[in-house]
């Protein structure tokens, strides 16, 4: 990929312009090495020399930062980042019922992940094997290991005009390092109170007369965080802390229909016997941080085969390895499970018939997966100059494929086996008594999921000057590509028979091909005025085409000031898991409020299922970004950059809205979409097993907020170099369209602070450095907002007409001290949240937030310090 091409310098000054917030507090100042050197730049394909800004906002962090930081992982690096909001996941809480276990991604500006753009090296990579939230595809940013990456560049402006699909919110580039030599090792290890990580990285490089080729291997490994190690967020009873109890009640002893009522069974602890269920906390069984290790390999190498052409290559593997646990198996009605009146542990005397009406099988221990993933990706090229025009030319391979197995051991518990032993007498489902493992071994099961995603791509690009003009010369980029994506994920056959309870199952097969052209000019104008133009066509295979704009004009008004502007259109094409969506299942807790207006065992808030087909028929999502602002110099050593940034979405695809669906269908015992059981006698409805449902175009987003940047270096402080930095990001809307609960009008909902929406992220950091010592402070901050966005937990937001109580900000210190005395070797010791900050209590969504905070804002792992040494030679 032809890109912006920048000296060394010029790092430093992307650096400062930048109008968000970097990674982390400590992570925000470059390396300010003069030596001349060239570097690409996200944002444009068009070489300019070094004295060139960006019209765009773009964020730069060098190796030197990224070493700052203490951060192990790009997933700890983004979930800092002010400029990332909702969306932006990981595998924290990344418990038995998500989509994607074991992944990460980064959602800039809470737009979700499938609206930021990751590449690697300028390029697109394949996209995870297992969608995340069934139907988002993403890439996993944990197949890129932190030690092979020379900077992290992130454009916070939409740019489908230059890259395509996918760029709404902005772009991620993950810059490999290459034409190193010589060799470096890094070892680090660090833990918190019940949880440790360790990480080692190594790279070599050796360069020929006209060649280099290097080598980097990395590995990480965590241990388990369990819930039951975090105070107060083991349980789904916070009602001690003036949260609500989410326990379930699918409960051990479980609860029964004997003879048409619903009885729990007798065996009951009273503080579980809830009238007509016996609940159950699942909360023990949670991990806050699964289990993970990984480790990757990846050589790049290049060789001039003439003055004018140039070779080079890339290829990259990746082993991943993950778990993820749920509590033991939920069972309710719909599983059809019965119990012989002749059982001899029977406690129900007289009873002529009994059905199992709520029961989990927590003798058969919590559900687990072992997730193995592994990620190849291979580029080959030719690179070269023609006539002081540069060209490139490449073909990629790019492939994740993704393994989730559970073995008998491991819980999964199948509903015929489990009937057949009930049947014979041998298990007993009263009293919460603990099977036999004979019995287990004969009620449980094996399970296999698999995942495939596939990219390979044809691309050519060229770009030099067109011609001069008095206020210098006109240049151009242009190019052509070819992609074809492909994705599966496979269930095992158990899941589709309806076998399996109490886990989210996804079947997916989709596949195109993508045919792209662009072209970009740059166009100097008088009074110092820098124009760019650019524009891309798309041909999809599925849904048709699309063209989009983009323009960005740049006024450097004196040496003190500089304005910029940029506007541009984008799009989201629909995923493959959108369009070649089988039947598959996500869990949602909300109350029946029909049922239970018909018989009171329906009143308890439960987790249903919602079964999903694709829409082969989604049209792409369309979207408009607007970016205003400038770069400040008052002083030497000072930079203050300010951008206004505002993104509207339409089209944009969405799931049909489970409000309408339930007012509209669910209060009909024989819809086809929502799904109940047989009434029991002299009720009307009957206990609500699933509703069906799929994805439209109907949903637009309008969001703006405001990024700061304040950055002040080489201030003298005790005899050593002081810089001071602060980067604040505003959301000042974040306007959602939807249609009602009716399904006949829309409304228009603010997210912005709202449940997992703060209005203001900031990050401040001091970096102090003398003679071979270094120190650096910073802070975190996320701001406080709304708590339950449905206040009732009906299922149906409610956040817009109702009020709730404040989720308190969250803010932590970071600290590190860095000592380079000692030749060759650079020894750091740091803590991350030094000051040991629990996460703000939270009543939670109801959903995915069952345990006192929200995982998706705040950490739970508490104070965690670290050491780490770098040695080169």
């Amino acid at each position: 990929m032809d890109k912006q091409i920048f000296h060394r310098r010029a790092l430093v000054t992307a650096i400062l312009t930048a109008t968000a917030a970097a990674a982390a507090p400590n992570t925000l100042f470059a390396a300010e090495d003069t030596a001349i050197e060239e570097v690409a730049v996200v944002g444009s394909r068009i070489a300019r020399n070094a004295e060139f800004e960006t019209a765009t906002p773009i964020q730069v962090m060098d190796r030197e930062a990224i070493e700052k930081s203490g951060y192990t992982n790009l997933q700890q690096m983004f979930e800092k980042n002010p400029a990332a909001g909702n969306g932006t996941f990981s595998t924290r809480g990344n418990n038995q019922d998500s989509t994607a276990n074991g992944a990460s991604a980064v959602s800039l500006r809470g737009m979700g992940a499938d609206a930021t753009l990751v590449l690697v090296n300028g390029r697109r990579v394949a996209i995870s094997a297992f969608a995340e939230g069934i139907t988002t595809n993403f890439v996993d940013i944990n197949t890129i290991p932190l030690a092979a990456v020379e900077r992290v560049e992130v454009l916070k402006d939409g740019a489908s005009a230059i890259y395509g699909s996918d760029a709404v919110a902005g772009v991620v580039n993950l810059v490999l390092r290459d034409d190193f030599e010589g060799a470096e090792i890094s070892v680090d290890y660090g833990g918190a109170d019940g949880y440790d990580e360790q990480s080692t990285s190594a790279i070599w490089g050796i360069n020929g007369e006209n060649s280099n080729l290097t080598l980097i291997f990395d590995h990480h490994k965590n241990s388990t965080l369990a819930s039951v190690e975090r105070r107060g967020l083991d349980t789904a009873d916070q009602s001690s802390r003036g949260g609500m109890d989410f326990r379930s009640s699918r409960g051990y002893p479980g609860s029964f229909n004997v003879d048409g009522s619903i009885v729990p069974d007798p065996g009951c602890p009273a503080e579980r016997n809830a009238g007509e269920v016996c609940v159950y906390d699942y909360g023990p069984w949670t991990l806050l941080t699964p289990e993970a290790e990984r480790t990757g390999v990846l050589l790049l190498g290049k060789n001039q085969l003439s003055d004018s052409v140039e070779f080079f290559t890339e290829v990259a593997f990746q082993h991943n390895t993950s778990v993820a646990q749920g509590a033991p198996t939920p069972l309710d009605d719909s599983a059809g499970l019965t119990a012989p009146v002749d059982h001899p542990d029977n406690p129900f005397t007289g009873a002529s018939e009994i059905d199992i009406f709520r029961y989990r099988t927590v003798d058969a221990g919590a559900r687990q997966w072992d997730i193995e993933t592994d990620n190849l990706r291979g580029v080959f090229g030719l690179r070269g100059n023609i006539s002081d025009w540069d060209w490139e030319a490449s073909v990629q391979r790019s492939r994740s494929e993704s393994t989730q197995t559970g073995d008998r051991s491991q819980g999964w518990v199948r509903t015929d086996l489990l009937q057949q032993e009930i049947d014979a007498g041998r298990y007993n489902p009263f009293g919460g008594v603990q099977n036999p493992r004979s019995v287990i071994d004969a009620v449980t099961t094996s399970l296999v999921r698999q995942g495939k995603s596939q990219l390979t791509s044809v691309d050519f690009t060229i770009n030099g000057e067109l011609f001069d003009t008095a206020n210098g010369a006109v240049a151009m980029a242009a190019g052509l590509e070819r992609r074809e994506e492909e994705a599966s994920d496979i269930p095992d056959d158990q899941f589709q028979r309806g076998l399996i309870f109490g886990t989210e199952s996804v079947s997916a097969s989709a596949s195109r091909d993508i045919t792209s052209a662009f072209v970009e000019f740059a166009i100097p104008l008088p009074a110092s005025l820098d124009l760019t133009l650019a524009g891309r066509y798309d041909d999809y295979s599925d849904f048709g085409t699309t063209t989009n704009p983009m323009v960005n004009l740049l006024w450097t008004a004196s040496d003190m000031l500089s304005l910029r502007a940029s506007w541009g259109t984008g799009f989201r094409a629909p995923s493959l898991a959108q369009i070649g969506l089988g039947p598959s299942q996500e869990s949602i807790f909300f109350a029946d409020s029909y049922g239970c207006a018909i018989n009171d065992a329906y009143c308890a808030s439960t987790d249903y299922n919602i079964v999903f087909a694709g829409n082969p028929d989604l049209e792409a999502e369309e979207s408009e970004s607007f970016n205003i602002g400038g770069v400040l110099k008052p002083i030497d050593g000072m930079q203050l950059s300010l951008d206004y940034w505002e993104i509207t979405q339409e089209g944009k695809i969405d799931e049909v809205p489970f409000g309408y669906l339930y007012s509209q269908f669910c209060n009909d015992q024989n819809s086809t979409v929502c799904v109940r059981s047989a009434p029991l006698p002299g009720d009307s409805l009957g206990s609500l097993q699933s509703i069906n449902s799929s994805f439209i175009n109907i949903g637009e987003q309008n969001v703006s907020g405001v990024d700061l940047s304040l950055v002040y270096s080489g201030l003298q402080l005790a005899g050593g170099d002081l810089g001071l930095r602060l980067d604040y990001s505003y959301l000042r809307e974040f306007e959602r369209v939807e249609l009602d609960s009716s399904g006949e009008n829309f409304l228009t909902r603010d997210l912005a602070g709202e449940y997992e929406y703060p209005q203001h992220r900031w990050s401040t950091s001091a970096d102090w450095a003398w003679d071979t010592f270094a120190f650096t402070a910073g802070l975190n901050y996320i701001g406080e907002f709304e708590d339950t966005p449905d206040i009732d937990f009906d299922g149906t937001l409610d956040y817009d007409t109702n009020s709730s109580r404040t989720v308190d900000a969250f803010v932590t210190l970071n600290l590190q001290a860095r000592y380079t005395g000692f030749q060759n070797m650079v020894l750091s010791l740091g803590a991350d949240n030094a000051l040991d900050e629990e996460p703000p209590f939270a009543i939670g969504d109801g959903d995915s937030d069952l345990y006192g905070y929200v995982q998706s804002q705040h950490d739970p792992r508490g104070r965690f310090i670290y050491g780490k040494m770098v040695y080169s030679f």
